[in-house]
């Protein structure tokens, strides 16, 4: 009987892990959500945040969503960046090529969308 007990323990142990890191699990939600908010939270608008949340975790490890972290105004600094030095300044925080690369490529293509949807209408 005790053996049974465990037995069954260790499964739903186990599809409970499942279910936190398959793909769709909670853990990618959970983390779309916080990058969705943090988006929010440095002047991002709504439908670009939604947009690009999915995207950005999609291709870029949970590490560099952290350096990304890095882009968000320091004390002093203007919500948005408001000259391109500004911008650069900001950049060279995260310190992490690729992950500033598909930062770029996700709003870049999440614009064009965004622009197609308002525009093509």
């Amino acid at each position: 009987m005790r053996f049974l007990v465990i037995m069954l323990l260790v499964l739903a142990f186990g599809v409970g892990v499942y279910y936190v890191f398959r793909g769709d699990g909670m853990l990618e939600r959970v983390t779309e959500q916080r990058v969705e908010q943090a988006l929010l939270n440095n002047g991002v608008p709504a439908n670009m945040s939604e947009c690009m949340a999915p995207r950005l975790v999609d291709r870029l490890s949970i590490a560099q969503l952290r350096k990304l972290e890095r882009l968000a105004p320091e004390e002093g600094e203007n919500r948005v960046p408001l000259s391109t030095g500004e911008a650069m300044a900001r950049i060279r925080r995260v310190d992490d090529r690729d992950a500033v690369e598909q930062f770029v490529r996700v709003a870049g293509g999440c614009g064009l969308e965004i622009g197609f949807e308002i525009f093509g209408r």
